[in-house]
């Protein structure tokens, strides 16, 4: 006699994306993973007096959402901080900063506390400039201000900030105007802010479970987490002891703890069914939105500059062979063109990148070149499709880039030459259907991607790039049940970034419902 099932889902539009014109109605779950498939009525009878049985209604099931980029406790920061993201200038993000300073009031915080805010985006503003140390002197006088641009490669702070902060900062990445700091800094000098206000570990409990909650509100159900510098690692893995995780997590270390790592014995994909340990990550140059970018041809709107190096080509070969020799992965953000390219010279350099899955983070501005290096090579692109954002007339691309614009994130070209292609948002922000919808819309057509292959960078490719599609990234017999449920079809709307999630199932368990 078949045992009964644990859930049981009926009367939907299954998409196991394996295939894509393979749909079913149905779908039966015991101990975490998919025992059944088929029509309604081949699976309803294995449920049982203790099944959760949920009619669907004509939702839509897909594959379990996974980011393969994000900052969990950067989301969790904009849940408990002033959320910058969607202000509408310099004004209103001192209206949301004094707003977060007259709550830490109430709460009687300390006086030598940070105010906190982030997620601003100068270049939709009517007047495109970073907030200035005026702007947040505006907020408070006596207490130190700081306000993360997006991108998290600039930071503006105010004058007491400043005054506490500017000598421990390099002084190249610390702006000025006519030898004053206008109090927006940098690359290495947004570390010296992020040292300061990095959150102990009860602090960081808080911050993950808020973003973990908000997560699954929007149908992930697995991230890769970029760690550095913070409790993240040790708090997952109490949160995972305690049976508190609704999100599968791959640890990727900073190639700052590399040494680290590598003493206690750590390997990648070393782990439990819910927490595991991914790639080593590093930077090589920075972001367009701070002109840091590392690029081949001069920016179009800062005097011939080309950028910077975060970590020089040396100091990423080191890294790389290091790391590679120790069996870990590699996850290298390049953002520029000369970036990507140093990328792919130090990843070549490895005896066998393809089976290590080498990443190259972000990947925004990639050549005809670069891309066959992919395709021979078989590192992954894990890009980020929200960017897309700054790819119309008038945005952040055209400002920096000029006719280079439609040179970046060419998703179709690289899905085309068989790159291995996964999404992730780097928190900008954290919503896979928004990503979905700017690759489907895209304004140029090496940028556009259709639907399916759209969510298949979402799920079967970022599963792919987490060494993880014998679990999960499509869904057949046997695979764990992770799982989203949208209120509506992508394939038959216009715009997929309005679709509501009716549900999250994590290892069988809902962990998110809407109707509740």
């Amino acid at each position: 006699m078949t045992d009964a099932a644990d859930l049981v889902l009926l009367d939907g539009e299954i998409h196991t994306l394996a295939d894509p014109d393979e749909t079913y109605e149905a779908m039966a779950v015991r101990d975490g993973r998919i025992v059944r498939l088929g029509q309604t009525y081949d699976v309803e009878f294995l449920a049982g007096t203790d099944t959760e049985t949920r009619h669907l209604d004509g939702d839509v099931v897909l594959p379990g959402f996974v980011d393969a980029h994000t900052h969990l406790d950067m989301v969790g920061r904009t849940l408990v901080h002033a959320d910058l993201s969607g202000a509408s200038g310099p004004d209103d993000c001192a209206d949301r900063l004094a707003a977060r300073a007259d709550e830490l009031a109430r709460d009687g915080e300390s006086e030598a506390e940070w105010i906190l805010g982030f997620g601003y985006d100068e270049s939709t503003w009517s007047e495109s400039r970073y907030l200035s140390r005026e702007d947040l002197d505006a907020v408070s006088t006596d207490r130190p201000v700081a306000a993360f641009r997006e991108d998290m490669h600039v930071v503006s702070v105010n004058s007491v900030a400043l005054d506490r902060h500017v000598d421990e900062m390099p002084a190249a990445d610390v702006h000025t105007d006519g030898g004053d700091p206008t109090g927006v800094v940098v690359e290495e000098a947004v570390d010296v802010v992020y040292a300061e206000i990095e959150p102990g570990r009860e602090e960081t409990a808080e911050l993950l479970r808020a973003a973990q909650s908000a997560a699954n509100e929007r149908g992930v159900t697995g991230v890769h987490d970029m760690c550095r510098n913070s409790e993240k690692p040790g708090v997952y893995r109490d949160l995972d002891a305690a049976g508190d995780l609704s999100l599968r997590v791959r640890i990727n270390y900073w190639a700052d703890h590399l040494d680290g790592v590598i003493d206690a014995g750590l390997r990648t994909n070393h782990g439990s069914e819910m927490v595991r340990v991914g790639a080593i990550k590093t930077y090589t140059d920075g972001s367009f939105g701070g002109r840091t970018a590392k690029l081949s041809e001069p920016y179009t709107d800062d005097d011939g500059e080309t950028g910077s190096w975060v970590v020089d080509p040396d100091e990423l070969r080191d890294i790389v062979s290091r790391a590679d020799a120790h069996g870990f992965q590699l996850s290298a953000h390049a953002i520029g063109d000369e970036a990507v390219r140093a990328v792919l010279d130090a990843y070549e350099t490895c005896d066998d990148p393809r089976a290590s899955r080498h990443r190259v983070e972000h990947a925004e501005l990639t050549d005809d070149e670069a891309i066959a290096r992919f395709a021979e090579s078989g590192v992954v692109a894990s890009v980020q499709p929200n960017f897309l954002k700054w790819a119309d007339e008038g945005g952040l691309y055209e400002s920096r880039l000029g006719d280079r614009r439609t040179e970046t994130n060419r998703y179709a070209a690289l899905a085309e030459a068989n790159v291995p292609l996964a999404f992730g948002s780097d928190c900008m922000p954290l919503d896979p259907l928004l990503g979905v919808h700017w690759a489907v819309n895209a304004p140029a057509d090496e940028q556009r991607l259709s639907v399916t292959d759209a969510l298949r960078a979402y799920t079967s490719g970022a599963a792919y790039a987490g060494f993880d599609e014998e679990r999960l990234g499509t869904i057949a017999t046997g695979k764990l049940a992770d799982l989203t449920v949208l209120a509506e079809s992508p394939w038959e709307t216009d715009s997929i970034r309005d679709i509501d999630v009716s549900a999250t199932v994590v290892g069988g368990d809902v962990v998110y419902d809407a109707e509740r």
